[in-house]
């Protein structure tokens, strides 16, 4: 049984992919890192350097929600760092055995340097086409919710994507000959989930569903129409992009829950009938 201050890497992962999911922080030693810089899925780097007063104030300033603190082994470094923030009136958590625990557990970790550059605040940037539909809302939400919770997103003329991008130090998305573009039968949120090795089944069966609407194959996956409608619907009823997105993100996750949870469950009415009357 955890401590009442843990958090397992079981429970860590169910928790994953959802609006629920804390801020991770890597509390790992710099070298321990540079050994190994794979990292949970979304979880911020807290260098040693960072521990420093003028440094940690920030970062606890910018802390909203719960936290999970993360070293090598679930020792001093996360227990410490935890137990910080939850004076400072921050609920936070360390990961029970750490890292290594949840590598051996065999749970999903991201290569960091697939990552575009950061701006001042620490976050990526990434620039894709306005009047988004299918990819260019599943890519931001598989982003934010898998990769930088506190992503910017910026949606542009498609003439300017490239310059923007340029002028941000950000990375180009869902547009032709970029690196995170289609390839072959692959849509980009295929492509972002096998570059960043992010290997989980519900996001396999999502990855279908997003696949069949985007690239107009409905006979991928009998939900396939169901995302489509819903999409152009969204960019119908929205002409602002990032308030389309901001919607959009409650589809996906409703999606994401479906595919890890929901799949052998039906409906019918009427239900319940009292006594088991016909």
């Amino acid at each position: 049984m955890p401590a009442p201050d843990a958090i397992t890497a079981d429970k860590l992962a169910k928790l994953l992919g959802t609006p629920r999911c804390p801020t991770i922080l890597d509390n790992r030693r710099d070298g321990l890192r540079a050994e190994d810089p794979y990292l949970l899925p979304g979880a911020r780097v807290v260098g040693e350097a960072d521990h420093a007063a003028e440094h940690l104030e920030p970062l606890i300033a910018s802390l909203q929600g719960p936290v999970v603190v993360a070293c090598a082994e679930g020792h001093g470094r996360s227990q410490g760092l935890a137990a910080l923030l939850r004076s400072r009136g921050i609920a936070a958590e360390y990961l029970e055995g750490g890292h290594a625990a949840w590598r051996a557990a065999g749970l999903p970790l991201i290569d960091p340097g697939k990552i575009t550059a950061r701006d001042a605040a620490g976050r990526s940037v990434w620039v894709t086409r306005s009047r988004p539909k299918v990819d260019r809302i599943a890519c931001p939400w598989l982003i934010r919710r898998f990769i930088d919770p506190r992503a910017v997103i910026l949606y542009v003329a498609p003439s300017e994507v490239a310059s923007v991008a340029a002028l941000y130090g950000g990375a180009p998305f869902d547009v032709e000959e970029t690196f995170w573009s289609h390839r072959g039968e692959l849509c980009t949120f295929d492509v972002m989930l096998a570059e960043f090795g992010l290997k989980l089944p519900a996001l396999d069966r999502l990855a279908k569903i997003v696949r069949g609407a985007d690239t107009a194959r409905p006979d991928l996956a009998p939900e396939a129409p169901g995302l489509l409608a819903a999409s152009l619907g969204l960019s119908r009823m929205h002409s602002d992009d990032l308030e389309q997105l901001e919607a959009g993100m409650a589809i996906y996750d409703a999606f994401y829950r479906w595919c890890r949870d929901a799949t052998d469950e039906t409906h019918n009415w009427p239900t319940n009938r009292p006594g088991g009357a016909s």
